[in-house]
C-alpha cells in the first residue's frame, strides 16, 4: 500500500533572525515591579515564568519599572503608597516606567508605556469587567439571567463585552445609544436599541440594569427589585439602591488581570516596542 508522506511546509523567510531576535530583546529587559496590587504582582510572575529578569529592589540593571494600572490615586501618590521621585532617583535615568495613567509630573523626563491607552489590553479588560459585572449581578439576582430583562447604558467595550455575554445567558438585552448609526448596528445584532431618552419609559419593565457611561445619564428610579450597577469612573446612575463597582476585575480575577498584563508586556518586550 502506498503511502503518501505528509508534505513540509517551508517556515517563512527570516522566521529564524524573528525568533532569535524576540530572544535577544527580552534578554535585555530587567524588570523592577513596585506595583502591590494582585494583579500587578501576577503580571510580574507571568514574565517572570516566561524568561523576563526581575529584580525585588531598585539596582542600576533595571530597564523597566511596573507600576499598578491605573498607578495613581486621586492625592497624585502611588497606589501602593511610597515616593515616586525618591523612587527614581535610585533608578537609571534610561528607565521605561509602564502602568497606567501616566500624567505625572515626576514622569515628565522618562519614556512611559501607559497600558490604559493600548487599544488590545483596554478590549482584553473590558471582557473581564464585563464577566466580573455578571458574576456581582448573579447573588443579587432572584431570577435566573434567562428569566432577566436587561438594560445596558452605554455602546462602548464594556458595553458591547456586556450585552453579548448577558444574550448568550438567554437574557433579553435592551441597549441604550446615542448614535443612531449604533443603534441600527444593535438592532441588525439582534439586540433592542433605545436612545437615552427613552430609558425612564423602559425602567418598568427591567430587572437588571447597568451604566457603563461616565456621566450622569439616568435619575429615574427604576422598578421595585431591580438591579443596578454602575460600573462607569465617573457615576452615571443618580437613583436609589445603586452598586457603585468600579475597580472589578482587579478585585475580582486579580490573576486574569495579572496574565493580561504579563502577555500584553510580554509581547511589546519580545517585539523591541518599549
Amino acid at each position: 500500500m502506498w503511502i503518501e508522506k505528509s508534505a513540509v511546509i517551508p517556515r517563512p523567510p527570516g522566521a529564524g533572525n524573528s525568533r532569535r531576535k524576540g530572544v535577544r530583546n527580552l534578554k535585555k529587559i530587567c524588570l523592577y515591579p513596585l506595583g502591590t496590587t494582585a494583579g500587578c504582582r501576577a503580571g510580574a510572575a507571568y514574565l517572570a515564568r516566561a524568561g523576563v529578569e526581575t529584580v525585588d529592589h531598585p539596582s542600576p540593571e533595571v530597564t523597566h519599572l511596573l507600576l499598578d494600572v491605573p498607578s495613581f490615586g486621586a492625592d497624585g501618590q502611588l497606589r501602593g503608597g511610597g515616593d515616586l521621585g525618591r523612587i527614581l532617583e535610585m533608578l537609571p535615568e534610561r528607565l521605561t516606567v509602564i502602568g497606567g495613567r501616566l500624567d505625572h509630573p515626576a514622569l515628565g523626563g522618562y519614556k512611559t508605556l501607559d497600558l490604559l491607552k493600548d487599544e488590545g489590553y483596554l478590549a482584553e479588560n473590558a471582557a473581564i469587567t464585563a464577566d466580573c459585572a455578571l458574576r456581582l449581578a448573579g447573588p443579587l439576582l432572584e431570577r435566573t439571567f434567562r428569566d432577566t430583562p436587561a438594560l445596558i447604558l452605554g455602546w462602548g467595550r464594556i458595553g458591547k463585552c456586556l450585552a453579548q455575554m448577558l444574550k448568550a445567558l438567554g437574557s433579553e438585552v435592551t441597549v441604550a445609544a446615542r448614535s443612531a448609526r449604533d443603534r441600527g448596528l444593535l438592532e441588525a445584532l439582534g439586540y433592542r436599541a433605545a436612545e437615552p431618552s427613552q430609558v425612564p419609559g423602559l425602567l418598568k419593565d427591567i430587572r437588571l440594569l447597568y451604566n457603563t457611561v461616565p456621566a450622569k445619564i439616568l435619575d429615574a428610579e427604576p422598578a421595585p427589585g431591580c438591579i443596578c450597577i454602575d460600573l462607569a469612573s465617573t457615576p452615571g446612575l443618580w437613583c436609589s439602591g445603586v452598586v457603585y463597582a468600579r475597580g472589578l476585575p482587579g478585585l475580582h480575577a486579580p490573576e486574569t488581570v495579572g496574565k493580561l498584563i504579563g502577555k500584553t508586556l510580554f509581547n511589546k518586550f519580545r517585539e523591541g516596542r518599549t
